[in-house]
């Protein structure tokens, strides 16, 4: 006989509040979960040792409809790989060069049908770290018995805008394996209104950083934190804590869609400070400043309960001065100012988030903001092509849902994958 348990799940995203770029160079930088979030459904078949020896279903299915990608496996070829190849945790050169040359043999994307796939390019990039956690999870639990599932992903984070949309994939890809395989609890098996302990979620973000190691290569470990416990966090020198004390708040998150590389941003802060040290040194000590001066607002704000006027226009002292550093640093760009200048006409205050060079930026509501003008900063960022979410910061980390909770856009996606 054959049955089927299903998992829901969600992790958020993530912005930067503070310390962009000065963070590369042992200064502190705050960060804080996005109510904007990734959901995974994961459906897992159950089958006795005697059924299904034979059939088409054997599989592993990863979908994801915010790229129009899908994925299928069989478990007869996956089991090969598995047995040789995943007995360490941490993603090896020769664990992601097998995985590398098992989708050139096996690619999987049922999207593609039968035309010729000679020449694709390199694997999907979601698609290897999916496979790396599976047969990695797989090998620490069961290695002689691949498990039958279908995952679904849809996210409500923009790709590749830095706001942590490939964390929140590992957070709830790593989640679901792990339950799946018994290495935490299912959360079905969870008492009512419980979470994973905080055992189990440290296991959790240690697998997630490791799929972000896959995507990465060398990540901070700061977003899959963010996207395993929600909240906000701290980061300097290496280490990561959480802040006990964060208000919630709310903003408008601009994604202005202009690609940059981090990589080649954080390079270019490097050069200028060889070059210019006594001056650009300083500015580093500067926003180190800013985001300890911040810390101690938001306690003070979280202390308050009701947070006042006083509070919020500390707030936006900052934010107009961390923006000023980091377009000295030299990692502004035309369309952030547009930002800028198209909210701070509307009296809001607006800084980017991450590594600049386009990308994101974030503007600080107050509580007592008007309406109208939210609306008329997002009539006029999107009248400049950007898109604009309103949304707020410091939610919750990695939850499992009823599916009946689901908003109904996600249900859709889930439903049309």
């Amino acid at each position: 006989m054959r049955k089927q348990r299903v998992l829901v799940l969600s992790a958020p995203g993530k912005v930067i509040l503070h310390g962009e770029h000065a963070v590369v160079h042992g200064k502190l930088a705050l960060a804080a979960s996005l109510d904007l979030r990734t959901f995974l459904r994961l459906t897992l078949d159950e089958e006795e040792e005697e059924d299904g020896k034979e059939g088409q279903d054997h599989n592993v299915q990863l979908l994801l409809p915010n790229l129009g990608l899908r994925f299928c496996w069989e478990t007869t070829h996956l089991h090969p790989l598995l047995l040789s190849k995943f007995r360490s945790q941490a993603p090896s050169t020769d664990q992601l060069e097998a995985i590398k040359a098992f989708l050139l043999l096996h690619p999987g994307d049922q999207d593609q049908g039968d035309r010729d796939r000679g020449d694709r390019g390199s694997p999907c990039v979601a698609a290897t770290a999916f496979l790396f956690l599976y047969l990695s999870i797989a090998a620490q639990a069961d290695p002689q018995r691949p498990r039958l599932l279908e995952v679904v992903l849809w996210s409500e984070l923009p790709a590749g805008s830095g706001l942590g949309s490939s964390a929140a994939f590992c957070a709830c890809i790593s989640a679901a394996l792990l339950s799946t395989f018994g290495l935490i609890p299912f959360p079905s098996s969870l008492d009512n209104g419980d979470r994973w302990t905080e055992g189990e979620l440290e296991t959790v973000n240690s697998w997630a950083f490791r799929g972000e190691e896959v995507i990465h290569g060398n990540p901070s470990g700061v977003d899959n934190a963010v996207s395993t416990w929600g909240g906000a966090l701290r980061y300097q020198s290496g280490k990561i804590s959480p802040l006990k004390k964060f208000p919630s708040l709310r903003i408008l998150l601009t994604n202005t869609k202009v690609p940059r590389s981090t990589k080649v941003l954080v390079a270019g802060v490097k050069n200028k400070l060889l070059k210019f040290p006594s001056i650009l040194d300083p500015v580093l000590v500067s926003i180190n400043a800013i985001s300890e001066e911040c810390e101690k607002t938001l306690a003070l704000m979280d202390e308050a309960k009701t947070p006042s006027k006083e509070h919020f226009d500390i707030l936006e002292d900052l934010i107009d001065m961390n923006q000023g550093h980091l377009n000295a640093l030299g990692v502004g760009h035309s369309t952030l100012d547009a930002v800028c200048r198209v909210t701070a006409g509307l009296g809001l205050h607006s800084k980017l988030t991450g590594a600049g060079g386009g990308g994101c930026a974030l503007t600080l509501l107050p509580p007592d903001v008007d309406p109208e003008r939210v609306s008329s900063a997002t009539a006029g960022l999107s009248g400049l092509g950007f898109e604009c979410f309103e949304t707020t910061l410091g939610g919750p980390g990695l939850t499992s849902h009823p599916i009946s909770s689901l908003k109904p856009n996600v249900l859709q996606a889930f439903n049309e994958a």
